[in-house]
């Protein structure tokens, strides 16, 4: 079976430095990878390679079975929607406005604004609890309700496959994991680039970069063992069962 989106042995260099050095995966449909690694791992990078913004140096990301560089920003745009750390704008406009904004891919001089197209737009506020702030102006939002406008869009978009960069950055610990749930929700294909290790816990595969490269991957709870987060990341951790039977916990304590 084709892979809904391959990366086959992608690097990507700047200024003689390999950002992501020879990473290669496959998402399965449906299932979430998280990625994590230090600052300055790669992380972003490659999803901006996954994402067609950016072009590998050597490798390929293939979309369908198809190479990424062969298709069109709306072709790519059709089946892949990517949430970015900096998405912000300074137009006057509504939550409403900021979701319209998912369905772009979709309309052309032969394809005008339809009502299907109010409906999806409605549906995206609906899924993401926004559709009662829908005539709200995007200056006036918190963070984290702006960050549910984001994935709104891309959910507007249509997406077979969701990317997201740090999504919980600058939220609070309520906000994260209203967050991480509701795209937990949206049932997608899903990457999306984390920080927090007790929010790795949640993806179905991990992959750990450090210095652009995978060292590890696979389910959290066999890829995230105290020798390797004493490697990555210079702390001491310890994973203890949560009392009530829920997911795991990690005790960290820095080393000296």
């Amino acid at each position: 079976m084709t892979a809904l989106l391959e990366v086959i042995g992608a690097s990507r260099t700047a200024q003689g430095r390999d950002i992501v050095a020879d990473v290669s995966v496959a998402l399965r449909p449906g299932e979430m990878l998280g990625l994590i690694g230090p600052n300055g791992s790669g992380k972003s990078t490659l999803l901006g390679m996954m994402a067609g913004l950016l072009r590998p140096c050597r490798g390929q990301v293939r979309l369908n079975g198809q190479p990424m560089e062969r298709l069109r920003r709306r072709q790519i745009a059709q089946h892949l929607a990517l949430v970015a750390q900096s998405a912000e704008t300074g137009d006057r406009i509504t939550v409403r406005e900021a979701v319209e904004l998912g369905r772009t891919p979709w309309l052309g001089p032969l394809r005008p604004w339809r009502p299907e197209d109010d409906a999806v737009v409605a549906d995206a506020l609906q899924a993401v609890g926004m559709a009662h702030m829908a005539a709200r102006d995007w200056s006036s939002l918190s963070g984290g309700e702006r960050q549910r406008v984001h994935i709104a869009r891309a959910h507007a978009q249509a997406p077979r496959i969701l990317l997201l960069d740090e999504p919980t950055n600058h939220l609070d610990i309520h906000h994260q994991l209203g967050i991480l749930d509701l795209i937990a929700g949206l049932s997608l294909t899903t990457v999306i680039a984390l920080h927090d290790m007790h929010h790795a816990l949640r993806c179905d595969r991990i992959m750990v970069m450090r210095e652009g490269r995978c060292v590890a991957f696979g389910p959290p709870v066999d890829v995230l063992t105290p020798a390797l987060i004493r490697d990555i990341f210079a702390v001491e951790a310890e994973l203890i069962p949560h009392p009530g039977g829920g997911r795991p916990v990690f005790a960290f304590q820095r080393l000296a």
